[in-house]
């Protein structure tokens, strides 16, 4: 456990997320046919289990019709809170709240880079990102964290419900055939078939255009800054 957090803290930590998890909607608030602009969001930092340590978030807005971006915004900050598994939400979402105000166009859906719903306590990075701004999110991880599931067949569009028990958190997902699948689950203010139904409309590769778009941003800016 890192140092200045005891169970204490971590307890009470515990309990914001279980809030949170019970303020996730997981119902559509708009329809797809809405759906024009997704925000991908993504974070990197110079050392990941350092604290202190320097952060960049992007926030790519691509049009789903072209896949072309139409807006692209990367902050550098500071993150001070230390890295701890199933808590990366509070080390992340301030960042992703300063990218997100500093945006010029506000996107109907955000995929972001992580968990949503698929988390111990049901509310992952993107669930906490959607809950504090009422938007549409989708959370979309490149890896499992937490529930059961048995691998999708290797074509793209298969798919496997990821459970707690009887509970569905998400899905893993093939985006791309005989690749690795992606995770898929509700941020908030979206169901988890139409966040299904996005994440394949946009993916060309194993990650969907949004997401994509926003890590390969960050991976060019750590060169510019030589981390």
């Amino acid at each position: 456990m890192p140092e200045n957090y005891s169970p204490n803290d971590l307890e009470k930590l515990k309990k914001i997320q279980t809030e949170c998890g019970k303020k996730v909607k997981e119902e559509d608030l708009i329809s797809l046919e809405k759906v024009r602009y997704i925000g991908g969001m993504d974070l990197t930092f110079k050392d990941l289990k350092r604290n202190p340590t320097d952060a960049l978030a992007s926030l790519v807005v691509v049009d789903i019709f072209t896949f072309k971006p139409v807006e692209v915004v990367i902050i550098e900050t500071k993150v001070e809170f230390p890295y701890i598994p199933t808590f990366l939400a509070f080390r992340e979402l301030p960042a992703l709240l300063e990218v997100y105000d500093k945006s010029h166009i506000k996107p109907e859906v955000f995929f972001i880079d992580g968990q949503g719903k698929m988390h111990p306590r049901r509310c992952g990075i993107a669930s906490h990102f959607g809950v504090e701004t009422n938007t549409i999110t989708v959370g979309i991880a490149k890896s499992h964290l937490y529930g059961k599931f048995t691998l999708p067949c290797p074509r793209r569009g298969c798919l496997s419900y990821v459970r707690d028990g009887k509970e569905v958190l998400g899905v893993a997902i093939r985006t791309k055939t005989n690749t690795h699948p992606v995770f898929v689950s509700v941020g908030n203010n979206i169901s988890l078939p139409s966040a299904v139904k996005l994440v394949l409309k946009t993916s060309r590769y194993r990650i969907p255009e949004p997401t994509r778009l926003a890590h390969n941003v960050l991976q060019r800016k750590r060169k510019e800054l030589g981390w």
